[in-house]
């Protein structure tokens, strides 16, 4: 299969679109989930997240080591994202 000439119509990518919305919604309620579950069980609760808007990350969290994972991670996902733009961008060309 020749990924240079693949192409999807829009029903397709709507379709797409939001299942993927529809996952990010499970796993953000499995998440709170889990980490009600585990403040039960152990009394304490730690937590953060983090916003990627463009480039630029949004770090929150409930302490500092945290902070710093969630940091990390969200450089690694805006690397991630920007590879695969740049991969989609020089295949269409």
């Amino acid at each position: 299969m020749n990924l240079v000439n693949l192409a999807l119509d829009a029903g397709s990518l709507y379709s797409i679109g939001l299942i993927m919305i529809l996952l990010g919604v499970i796993v953000i309620f499995a998440a709170f989930a889990l980490l009600f579950i585990s403040s039960i069980k152990s009394g304490k609760m730690r937590g953060g997240g983090a916003l990627i808007i463009g480039p630029f990350p949004i770090v929150f969290g409930t302490d500092r080591e945290f902070m710093k994972t969630m940091l990390w991670l969200s450089i690694v996902l805006t690397l991630i994202a920007f590879a695969l733009f740049l991969t989609v961008y020089l295949l269409g060309k």
